[in-house]
């Protein structure tokens, strides 16, 4: 799965608890058994140590986890009790005595047991609907009703083609950068511009993977789909902020968090980008002239390991005089040898004329 934002906006645990019950997982396949037979049923995941002084009654059991029992035991009305991995069963028909002055929103006698437990003893409690078919998750202070595949599906692939036109448009703006890097006409506003368009990308990969956690094996497909399309999206992004932040000592990472953190209207509030860059605006973003320092467009020449690429920057301090040195220059620095030198210097120039080859034919 790619780097992103989904699984920060829902919570460590409750990740953690949407990757097991996930499709293919095989407690997945015991609810969905469950869910099938209309029966309904009350699982709690957790340390029996910790929690089995709300225990009443029930049959006690120590076996390896299997979905074809579990299924079997829900047939009973009292409570599944399972380790935390949900590799083994502990118990079944246990009737479970929450401390009933825990607040709880729920109406119904399973769902409202599930609540309490979840928030007194920090288990994992997975409420199964017998009349609705659904599926309720509660962990710590938190309730999470799975979705029906069928509607993850739809809503990832609708999710697919705006990452698309996404995608294009980032790579649109990323080229023209790329065509101004290599003339020195490189405005703050151009790369605030770049820079926004891969945090609106990054931004609906992030609901994409959000989507994947709970699609589990369903989503391979859609996986793969999401792989391609941000492939070097994160690169082209961190080389963007090497090139152009106020500081060379300023964390790529850093800024890419405080990006992150804005919300969709600051997001393309210009000044605000420009701050976390570093800049105080003293004029129009399209009058501050800014040099590239050559990360980005290093790494388009060829794969270069970035601690060469690093030696390379530290060595001229800018893409123009990168562009300028020969390879004489190039040899001079450290990792650098005659035939990686020439390497360069021909990608370079190869990387300039496609430039301005395609510059003069879209006119």
């Amino acid at each position: 799965m790619v780097e992103g934002r989904g699984e920060s906006k829902l919570g460590g645990r409750l990740v953690e608890a949407l990757h097991m019950v996930a499709p293919g997982t095989p407690l997945r396949d015991a609810m969905d058994n469950i869910i099938r037979a209309k029966t309904g049923s009350l699982i709690v995941l957790g340390d029996v140590n910790k929690i089995s002084f709300l225990f009443s009654g029930g049959i006690k059991l120590d076996m390896e986890f299997m979905p074809n029992i579990v299924y079997e035991l829900a047939k009973m009305d009292g409570a599944i009790i399972l380790n935390k991995n949900a590799t083994r069963i502990h118990g079944a028909n246990i009737q479970l005595m929450p401390d009933v002055k825990i607040e709880s929103t729920e109406t119904g006698t399973r769902h409202r047991t599930a609540e309490r437990i979840a928030k007194q003893t920090k288990a994992l409690a997975i409420s199964i609907s017998q009349a609705r078919d659904l599926v309720s998750i509660y962990i710590d202070d938190n309730k999470y009703v799975l979705n029906d595949i069928r509607l993850l599906l739809a809503k990832a692939d609708q999710a697919l083609q705006t990452l698309e036109k996404y995608r294009a448009r980032f790579d649109q703006v990323a080229d023209n950068l790329t065509a101004l890097e290599l003339e020195d006409a490189v405005t703050l506003h151009d790369v605030i511009g770049v820079l926004q368009r891969a945090e609106m990308v990054a931004r609906v990969a992030a609901e994409i993977e959000r989507y994947l956690i709970e699609l589990g094996t369903e989503g391979r497909l859609i996986e793969m789909q999401l792989e391609e399309l941000m492939t070097g999206v994160a690169r082209d992004r961190d080389a963007l902020i090497r090139d152009y932040s106020s500081s060379r000592a300023v964390d790529p990472h850093r800024v890419e968090g405080k990006v992150c953190m804005l919300s969709a209207d600051e997001l393309f509030e210009s000044d605000m980008i420009s701050r976390i860059l570093g800049y105080r605006r003293k004029g129009k973003l399209s009058e501050i002239r800014l040099s590239p320092r050559g990360y980005r467009i290093l790494t388009k020449v060829l794969r270069l390991p970035a601690a060469v690429i690093e030696n390379i920057v530290s060595r001229f301090g800018s893409l123009k005089a990168i562009m300028l040195a020969d390879e004489d220059d190039l040899v001079e620095v450290e990792g650098v040898g005659r035939v990686r030198a020439r390497e360069i210097a021909e990608g370079l120039a190869q990387l300039r004329e496609l430039s301005l080859a395609e510059k003069y034919t879209f006119r």
